[in-house]
């Protein structure tokens, strides 16, 4: 079998068209479910936040930094069923109109998604994703528990809970925020309650109502007495490692598409020049029609044919003998034969008969 027969570019653009319909619901999928995944979302915050020293492009953003990653998600899936379709419709139409809006419409996405990861990937600092020591302690020691800034508050306070750390890079951050100069939380508070160990760390809004197992030496000054009730490690080493990890698995699943649309791309253009020798051949076909194949003449019915010749009667018959008789004389036919009478014993006679049909 030709395998050329078999593989063909409408076969190749239908698979490749099935796939991306596939990453396309996967993104759908994902996007739906980062939308439910608020403690994600909320997270991400940390990603994004700047002091007014330090502004950039994603800090004035008004929802957290996986929200519109969430949107992006959804809007590319949307796009890219509805491309996935229009490519059916294409590999069936087969014309060049049809496939040239599909071509541009997977070469947009495949360009803006390379931009996306080139951009995170080279210049992180630009958007502020480098998560710059200094830049976040000044964001804590200024947005932590102020009005006006709740999300980053509970962002923090988040973090602390599921990373079981306190403050940036050590608890003294919170001596010199505002939270602590201007009293915005109780009094006798040294660190937030998110810094402590708490007992219900494993609920799903600890770091809303945080139970300390023991606040008072908690919240105690000395360190030789709070160091068995507070978390001692900073978050940004740990932020830093979940943001790596969100990233690694963005990442993959974007080459991963990319990939996918880069075959789609080469089927389109296996189907582009597959048009030419098919219209060429439509056209000489129109040109130069085939001669009509002749028809095969008919006996008339009352005619009977025979499949076996043998069948047919034979001129004249053939006259077989049923039986010939052959004597064959006796053994003492040499000697001399003497008068004698007939002898009436069957065994003095050698009789053969061949029967031929």
């Amino acid at each position: 079998m030709n395998l050329t027969k078999v593989f063909n570019h409408k076969f190749v653009l239908a698979s490749c068209n099935l796939i991306f319909m596939l990453c396309g619901i996967t993104l759908l999928s994902t996007g739906f479910y980062l939308f439910t995944d608020s403690p994600r979302i909320l997270l991400s915050r940390l990603l994004i936040s700047a002091s007014d020293q330090h502004r950039t492009p994603l800090s004035e953003l008004e929802q957290p930094l996986f929200y519109y990653v969430a949107f992006a998600l959804t809007t590319a899936g949307l796009v890219a069923i509805i491309a996935s379709l229009l490519g059916c419709w294409a590999s069936c139409m087969n014309t060049y109109c049809v496939l040239t809006m599909y071509f541009l419409i997977i070469l947009s996405l495949l360009v803006a998604e390379f931009g996306v990861c080139l951009m995170i990937t080279a210049w992180p600092q630009c958007l502020g994703l480098n998560l710059n020591e200094t830049a976040m302690v000044k964001a804590l020691q200024g947005n932590y528990g102020v009005p006006g800034h709740e999300q980053f508050t509970a962002a923090m306070d988040l973090a602390q809970t599921i990373f079981e750390c306190c403050a940036i890079n050590t608890s003294i951050n919170y001596d010199t925020s505002l939270w602590k100069l201007q009293s915005l939380g109780q009094k006798e508070l040294t660190v937030p309650l998110t810094c402590c160990k708490l007992v219900n760390r494993f609920e799903f809004s600890a770091y809303l109502d945080p139970a300390p197992v023991n606040g008072t030496l908690c919240q105690a000054l000395q360190p030789q007495d709070y160091e068995k009730s507070r978390h001692l490690d900073g978050c940004l080493h740990k932020i830093e490692l979940w943001y790596r990890e969100q990233y690694f698995l963005f990442l993959c699943a974007g080459l991963v598409v990319a990939v996918v649309e880069f075959c789609v791309l080469l089927s389109i253009i296996l189907s582009c020049t597959k048009l030419p020798r098919k219209n060429n051949v439509a056209q000489m076909m129109r040109t130069n029609p085939l001669p009509p194949i002749p028809s095969i003449p008919t006996l008339p019915a009352n005619r009977r044919v025979r499949d076996n010749i043998y069948e047919h009667d034979l001129p004249t018959p053939i006259s077989v003998p049923t039986i010939r008789e052959t004597y064959i004389q006796p053994k003492e036919y040499a000697k001399q034969r003497q008068d004698m009478a007939f002898n009436n014993n069957a065994h003095y006679y050698q009789i053969s008969k061949s029967y031929l049909v």
